[in-house]
C-alpha cells in the first residue's frame, strides 16, 4: 500500500507552485527507494558479467557514490 507524502506547497507572487517542502522522514524514504531500484537495476543490467568479492565490491560502490 502506498503511504500519502505530507507536503507543504511554496508559491510565488503569483500563487503559482514553485516548491514543495515535505518532512525529512518521506525525504529519506524516497531516497533509499530510489537507491534500491537502481541499485537493483545496476544488478540485473550486470548479470553474467564479472563477480566481485564484497571488498572490492564496497570499494566499487563507494567510488560511484563520490562521483554522484
Amino acid at each position: 500500500m502506498m503511504e500519502l507524502i505530507t507536503k507543504q506547497y511554496i508559491v510565488d507572487e503569483n500563487n503559482r507552485k514553485i516548491a514543495v517542502q515535505i518532512p525529512i522522514e518521506d525525504f529519506e524514504k524516497i531516497e533509499q527507494l530510489l537507491e534500491d531500484y537502481a541499485l537493483f537495476h545496476l544488478m540485473k543490467d550486470n548479470q553474467g558479467t564479472e563477480l566481485l568479492d564484497q571488498t572490492d565490491a564496497e570499494t566499487y560502490y563507494k567510488q560511484l557514490v563520490k562521483n554522484d
